[in-house]
């Protein structure tokens, strides 16, 4: 069965990037395991002195390298701040381009909302340059309420519903 790992860039209880994701696992085929990355506020700031291969990495680091190394494909989903990536989701990223968690690794991007028009490019510039494969038709904005959305509701509207399955589909492959 593939594997999708979803990872929203805000650690916000209740974010819309966060339901959006919910509401793809919602909606996805069966057969498809997905799985949330929720500890991306526990990855400590990256520093290249502690991920030379020499000592061992902090547990944090390593449990998100495996979760992101373990999935077929990952699906990102992350606010602007600032007209910039989240620094959460940046450092986290930071902790695998010395890696191979991402070369070749299928993954798509969501924005949840239209306003956003510099940290969706960015996110793109910043996989490429790891060698992800970024997957066109599983990079989308999706403009939804910015509060007070949850999974559900979005994956009860039937439009949202099938964006969000077809961004699936396009990087697992339909089941």
């Amino acid at each position: 069965m593939p594997h999708l790992l979803t990872v929203s860039g805000s650690l916000r209880a209740g974010s819309s990037n966060g339901a959006l994701l919910a509401a793809a696992a919602l909606v996805a085929p069966d057969g498809v395991v997905i799985s949330s990355y929720d500890a991306l506020g526990a990855v400590p700031p990256f520093n290249p002195d502690l991920d030379d291969g020499v000592a061992p990495v902090p547990n944090a680091v390593a449990h998100w390298k495996t979760a992101v190394a373990s999935a077929d494909a990952v699906l990102f989903s992350s606010p602007e701040y600032a007209h910039g990536i989240p620094g959460v989701l940046k450092n986290a990223l930071d902790w695998l381009v010395g890696g191979s968690e991402v070369v070749g690794k299928r993954v798509g991007l969501l924005s949840a909302s239209a306003a956003s028009r510099f940290a969706h490019p960015q996110l793109v510039e910043v996989l490429t340059t790891m060698n992800a494969t970024v997957v066109p038709e599983a990079t989308v904005v999706l403009d939804i309420p910015r509060r007070g959305v949850d999974a559900a509701q979005l994956a009860a509207d039937p439009a949202l519903a099938a964006a969000l399955r077809a961004v699936v589909v396009s990087l697992i492959g339909p089941r």
